[in-house]
């Protein structure tokens, strides 16, 4: 950190012990000690807070970069039919979300289609076809 080198220590310890006498010199030298301990301590857990929250927020933003791809898959997988075309029936039987049956158990709460309710009914439907108006 400092490029304090011996000759210089004992420069400094020299005139410590000139300014300071024999007597108060061993209790300065413990004084200054147990400061310097406390900045170091301090700095070390400012700087393990500051990791910590570091941390913490590339997490956050990690689970809510992959709540949004979640969101996104779901709202393609509900916007696509199955098949090559929109034109054809669908090749696979409908899902039961679609048509209840009694055979169907019920979903729990934390299904992946409560996710969902967060996205604007617009955004979720199928977009329809432009229907014909008569014309007066």
């Amino acid at each position: 950190m400092f490029d304090i080198g011996f000759t210089e220590l004992l420069l400094v310890g020299l005139v410590a012990l000139v300014v300071l006498g024999p007597e108060r010199l061993p209790g300065a030298v413990r004084t200054t000690g147990l400061w310097i301990g406390r900045l170091k301590r301090s700095f070390a857990n400012i700087k393990a807070e500051v990791e910590r929250e570091i941390g913490a927020d590339e997490i956050r933003r990690q689970l809510h970069n992959e709540r949004i791809l979640d969101l996104e898959r779901e709202m393609k997988q509900s916007i696509m039919p199955p098949g090559n075309s929109g034109a054809s029936a669908p090749s696979s039987p409908p899902s039961p979300a679609a048509e209840p049956s009694a055979a169907a158990p019920a979903k729990p709460a934390g299904d992946a289609e409560t996710a969902r309710e967060d996205v604007p009914a617009a955004a979720s439907e199928k977009p329809s076809a432009p229907t014909e108006r008569p014309n007066p």
